[in-house]
């Protein structure tokens, strides 16, 4: 929930409701990151969870890069479309490892309870010293080679998200085609060979769904497009009345936005350029803000990513414990090793 959804607001309300409360520091500076940190903290002594995007190990192609900005130019004049779209930006590589290193020990040093990674897989070396400094380390997995992996290099949790999740995939590599694999058979299988909790994450709109995943062998669940409209979510207003007021929408598996395959509700720019997407984060990132600022500026949802997971349809204009509340019916496993609250 990267991007502004994420709140310590929310975070707050989550981790006083029983759950576990989660900041996103994708797209944020060690600095920002720490400062939301301490706003969590002022507003809440339950356990947090910070979450890290790893860089990519995938380097985008120029000329792909290229190709797809030369589409979306082109799409962009035809139909008198707003927003600039800049030059494919540089390999940024070396600075994003320098970010990645930086939040890592503003995070040694400030030990929540909880720091996930998703995009990759953290070194060992890494794992360790956030394990030294007092937190727990969870790898967000979309496959069991990717889990047996994660585990190798010291995870405490595993995050199982399933091909139903909205938002980015958090596959290791961006370049493969994503595993359609659902939550439920994904947790059962890591399950079966990771001695490891599992946090079930993706397709979770009620007791129902959540409860299959516990039954499944999750230990905890994890909400993500539940929480989009919560009143405390920083969700830009446009995102929010589509998940709200969806109509005919339905969700599908894209990377026209950024790149990297993401599940959102379909609109004309998934219609528009999809065929035309490439592997490409973040440079397509990059590429598409400038129509995606001016989509939001505008109010207009047929331009924006509209990230969603296929359970979108059971949001509501509801406080974050009133999503909470909607599980309090669920038979909770009790692990033999404490996991983290579900949230």
């Amino acid at each position: 929930m990267a991007g502004g959804p994420s709140t310590p607001e929310l975070a707050g309300a989550v981790a006083d409701g029983g759950g576990l409360g989660s900041l996103a520091t994708g797209y944020l500076s060690a600095s920002a990151a720490e400062a939301q940190l301490a706003a969590f903290r002022s507003l809440s002594t339950g356990p947090v969870a910070v979450n890290v995007f790893v860089p990519e190990q995938h380097r985008t192609s120029t000329s792909d890069a290229e190709t797809y900005r030369s589409a979306l130019l082109s799409w962009r004049e035809s139909e008198g479309i707003a927003g600039d779209v800049p030059a494919v930006p540089p390999s940024a590589d070396a600075e994003a490892w320098a970010d990645y290193t930086a939040m890592l020990a503003m995070l040694e040093r400030t030990a929540p309870q909880v720091v996930t990674f998703t995009f990759g897989l953290p070194a060992r070396e890494d794992v360790a010293r956030l394990q030294a400094a007092g937190s727990r380390a969870g790898v967000t997995v979309t496959t069991v080679e990717e889990a047996l992996q994660a585990v190798a290099h010291g995870a405490d949790v595993l995050i199982a998200q399933g091909i139903e999740a909205g938002g980015h995939r958090s596959q290791f590599d961006q370049s493969a085609s994503p595993a359609g694999i659902p939550t439920d058979e994904l947790v059962r299988a890591i399950a079966a060979r990771c001695d490891r909790p599992i946090v079930g994450a993706g397709g979770v709109d009620g007791l129902a769904s959540a409860q299959r995943l516990l039954d499944a062998g999750a230990s905890a669940v994890q909400l993500g497009t539940l929480f989009l409209t919560a009143r405390e979510a920083g969700t830009k207003p446009t995102h929010r009345a589509a998940l709200l007021n969806p109509g005919e929408r339905s969700t599908v598996l894209t990377r026209a936005f950024t790149g990297r395959p993401a599940r959102a509700l379909s609109n004309r720019f998934t219609a528009a350029m999809e065929e035309a997407s490439v592997v490409g984060y973040p440079q397509v990132h990059v590429l598409t803000g400038g129509i995606r600022a001016a989509a939001a500026a505008a109010d207009d949802p047929e331009l924006l990513h509209l990230w969603a997971g296929t359970g979108f349809a059971a949001c509501a204009d509801e406080t974050a414990a009133s999503v909470l509340s909607r599980f309090d019916a669920l038979r909770r496993p009790e692990p033999s090793t404490p996991v983290p609250s579900g949230a």
